[in-house]
């Protein structure tokens, strides 16, 4: 072997991209080490988000259709300010306490999203922060 070979092998050339961090106040403030999304290239990364009324910082009131529409209404707020739309989502991840909520989520994603649709998981977790009951996150291409 050459004796420059290894170390050409083990410093791998890395391509910077500059990453570009997307806010809004139509959505809840992040609550934690992380933004609302973070778009680097031609994709966009949504945060979690929770039933999180933007305005008051609290759980929207209600029963489990509201907030998964909550939910889903600051998901469209951070795409939109991320000069997306819903039709760009390509990935969505659901998080629910109770998965008999599933046909619920179904019924309301059919609101915001259209054929083609995105790529989706659905997940049963035993909590989620400040006791909601669903949290989802994407990905968007731009």
């Amino acid at each position: 072997m050459c004796s420059g070979c290894t170390e050409r092998w083990l410093k791998p050339t890395i391509k910077a991209m500059s990453k570009q961090i997307i806010s809004t106040t139509n959505a809840p403030a992040a609550i934690g080490t992380y933004s609302q999304a973070t778009r680097v290239g031609n994709t966009m990364w949504i945060s979690g988000q929770i039933p999180l009324d933007p305005a008051t910082k609290e759980l929207v009131k209600g029963d489990m259709e509201a907030q998964v529409r909550r939910v889903f209404e600051n998901i469209k707020a951070i795409v939109m300010a991320g000069g997306a739309s819903m039709d760009d989502v390509v990935k969505v991840s659901v998080f629910l306490v109770d998965l008999q909520h599933f046909a619920l989520v179904n019924k309301v994603m059919a609101d915001y999203f259209r054929e083609p649709y995105p790529a989706r998981a659905a997940i049963g977790v035993a909590s989620l922060p400040r006791a909601a009951q669903v949290e989802a996150e994407c990905i968007v291409a731009l």
